[in-house]
Parts: C-alpha cells; sequence; structure tokens
C-alpha cells in the first residue's frame, strides 16, 4: 500500500507540472511600455527613468504559474557598455499586469528583455529591441513646422525618432502626427542635436498648416476677429465666435500621452495665418496675438498637469514681397522680453531668397532652408539645455 500512494503522489505531481508546463506554453508577456524606438526624455544628464510595464496573456482568474519577473538593458550608454545585470519588478502571481520603474543611463540605443520565471527558471520571455534614454521635443504650429517643405529629409545619425500617437518610428519626412506630405526641419534638428549631446532625440510632431493661433485655443474662447479659414470655428452670436477647441484638445492629448515632463520643450512656429491677410478683416492685431498665444501657452500647461517649456520663434513671412509684419514679431517677442512666459526661438524671417521653396517665391522652405531652419533651431535650443543639464545637476 505505500508502495502504491508513494507512486499515485509522484504520478500526481508529473500530472501538475505537465498541466502547468501547458498552460504556461499558452501564455505571453505583452509590454507596453516602453516601445520600439521610443526615446525617453532624461532627468539629468546621466540618467533618466525608464518605466517597464506589461500584461502577462491570457489574463486568467487562477494564479500564474510563475514567481518573479526580472528585465535587464544591454547596450552601450555615454559611460560605457551597460552592466546587462538582472533587476527585479513587482510581481504577484495573483494580478496579470506589472508597471515598474528603471533608473538607466542616458543613452542608447538599448535592448530591453523581460522575463518570467518559476523556481529560478525562465519560463517566458519579451524584448524591445530600441529604447534610448535621452531628450524629446514637441513640434507645434502650422506648416513651416509640419511636413511641407519642398524636399523630404531623413535622419542620418539613425539616433532620432518620431511619436505617431501610438508608436514610435525612426523619424523620415513626412513626420507622422503633423500635416503635410513633404519636407520638415525635424530629422536634420534631430541630427544635429544627438551629434551635439550623444543622445537619441524624439519629435513630437503636431503642426497643422495654414493654422490661426485662433484655431489652437481652447474649446469656447470668444473671438472677435475670423481666421483665414474657419475649420476651427464656431459662431455662437452675430459677429460673434469660438474657437471649437479640437486643435487644443489632440495637441494637449498628445503631450499628456508623454506623461509629466516628459518631454523637455515645445517649439512654436506660427503667425503666418495671423499676419497681414490678403483680407484685411481676417488679420489678427498684435495684441490680440500675444492675448491668445499666452493663453495658448497657460492652458495648454494646465491641461498637461505641469509647466512644460515653449520656444515661440519669430515667424510671419509671407512672400519676397512681404517679408516680415512688425507687429506680429513684437507680440512674439514680446512673451520672453516682457511675459517671461516663453524662451526665445529663431528667426526664421531671416530665411529669404533661395531659403524658399518655387525659387524663393513660396511661402515653405526650398531643401536649403529647412537645414537652415534646423539650424537656427539648434542653435537656440543647444545653449540652454545645456544650462538646463548643468542646473539639474547643481540642484541633485
Amino acid at each position: 500500500m505505500k508502495r502504491i500512494a508513494t507512486a499515485l503522489v509522484f504520478l500526481i505531481a508529473a500530472n501538475l507540472c505537465v498541466a502547468e508546463d501547458v498552460v504556461a506554453s499558452a501564455m505571453r508577456i505583452s509590454l507596453v511600455s516602453p516601445l520600439d524606438y521610443q526615446v525617453v526624455q532624461r532627468a539629468t544628464r546621466a540618467e533618466g527613468k525608464l518605466i517597464v510595464a506589461g500584461t502577462i496573456l491570457p489574463e486568467t482568474k487562477t494564479v500564474l504559474a510563475l514567481d518573479a519577473l526580472e528585465a535587464r538593458l544591454t547596450g552601450k550608454s555615454a559611460a560605457g557598455d551597460l552592466p546587462g545585470q538582472w533587476q527585479p519588478l513587482p510581481f504577484d502571481a495573483r494580478v496579470a499586469s506589472f508597471r515598474g520603474e528603471l533608473t538607466v543611463p542616458t543613452g542608447g540605443w538599448y535592448r530591453l528583455e523581460v522575463r518570467a520565471l518559476r523556481n529560478g527558471a525562465e519560463i517566458l520571455a519579451a524584448k524591445v529591441e530600441h529604447v534610448g534614454i535621452g531628450e524629446v521635443f514637441v513640434i507645434a504650429g502650422q506648416s513651416n513646422s509640419a511636413n511641407y517643405g519642398e524636399q523630404r529629409q531623413t535622419n542620418l545619425t539613425g539616433f532620432v525618432a518620431a511619436f505617431t500617437g501610438t508608436n514610435w518610428q525612426l523619424a523620415g519626412d513626412p513626420e507622422p502626427g503633423a500635416g503635410g506630405t513633404k519636407g520638415s526641419f525635424m530629422p536634420p534638428f534631430g541630427d544635429e542635436m544627438a551629434e551635439q549631446f550623444h543622445v537619441p532625440i524624439g519629435v513630437v510632431a503636431t503642426g497643422i498648416g495654414s493654422t490661426s493661433v485662433r484655431e489652437w485655443l481652447p474649446a469656447g474662447t470668444r473671438l472677435t476677429i475670423l481666421p483665414p479659414l474657419t475649420r476651427n470655428v464656431v459662431t455662437v452670436s452675430n459677429g460673434q465666435w469660438e474657437a471649437s477647441g479640437k486643435i487644443f484638445e489632440s495637441f494637449t492629448a498628445r503631450m499628456k500621452q508623454l506623461g509629466p515632463n516628459g518631454f523637455r520643450a515645445v517649439l512654436w512656429h506660427q503667425g503666418e495665418s495671423d499676419a497681414r491677410q490678403a483680407d484685411a478683416t481676417r488679420t489678427l492685431p498684435g495684441g490680440l496675438y500675444r492675448q491668445y498665444l499666452e493663453q495658448l501657452i497657460r492652458d495648454s500647461r494646465q491641461a498637461i498637469g505641469w509647466d512644460a517649456p515653449w520656444f515661440v520663434a519669430q515667424v510671419s513671412y509671407h512672400n519676397p514681397g512681404d517679408t516680415a509684419s512688425p507687429d506680429i514679431r513684437a507680440a512674439q517677442k514680446a512673451l520672453w522680453d516682457d511675459d517671461g512666459l516663453a524662451l526665445p526661438g529663431p528667426d526664421t524671417d531671416t530665411l529669404t531668397g533661395d531659403m524658399r521653396e518655387k525659387k524663393g517665391m513660396g511661402i515653405h522652405m526650398s531643401e536649403k532652408g529647412l537645414k537652415a531652419h534646423a539650424q537656427l533651431w539648434f542653435e537656440k535650443v543647444s545653449p540652454w539645455l545645456e544650462q538646463q543639464l548643468d542646473e539639474a545637476v547643481k540642484t541633485k
């Protein structure tokens, strides 16, 4: 009888192991963070916080036949090769989803591996081939902030990525999330930044062609002067209109996806659709331009829950016969000179002649102009960023 009982115990144990192996073979780790080619905004010059999150599928009402989760990153940082050690992730066998935070040296691209263990043995595994800890910028405004340049650009360093709203990919025009199907300044700007700071660069493109600052305002903002295009305006009474808020909602929603302090700054390039319009009744006076842009900056910061820095370019160029609007330029300049609400961006009204498309007759940038545009942004953002990184060390 004792022999029979022992045999039954071994048989039951064997069957349980087989059952567990069958269950495990149907399981997988689904990672939602980070995504492939994602650039995570670093916190200091040396490091950033990487969220590792996902779910063990299929979700079940029973306890998972696992007892630990681990992650490791491999690759070369600015300081040398990562140690490649496995680090524990939060795990509870009764809960399918998990979320952990790793402190990671600045750099990339890194390879992330996540594994689930049982009794010290790897049962499940997942990986993300390209993860970066670097700098992220939100690009907003109208056509010259988007994909309307004469020639498509691509990133040459291999270290510039763009966020589509659902995934990340290597940057290459047209950049996802922005209007237009042609070229932009974003890949060459990213290349300049990547070469200067030796980190991956993320761009989040949100620009929309031909938009007035009036169209970017929150829903319910009262307007007394119609913008040139009325696709984002609602009539509320005779001679009174309101912003629909559609652009504001999509713009702030994209920033929220990046999380608090999830990007370095907004780069705002807009003004052509407010300066000296062919229909003079649609021209926005400088005082109102300043008021509306101040509101957009303040309200967007409130919507995303933190005071994101804004760079504001000086922009009003239309063609060789209308190269600048002093009224709009003064309004833009007042945001950093008088308000301290924004930082000075580039003066792209200086990009004339062969810097513009159609042999210098157009409003958008030629290929030469796109590269010059990128350089102007680099010259404004780079020294400021160096200062931010130095200050982060002092306050740490």
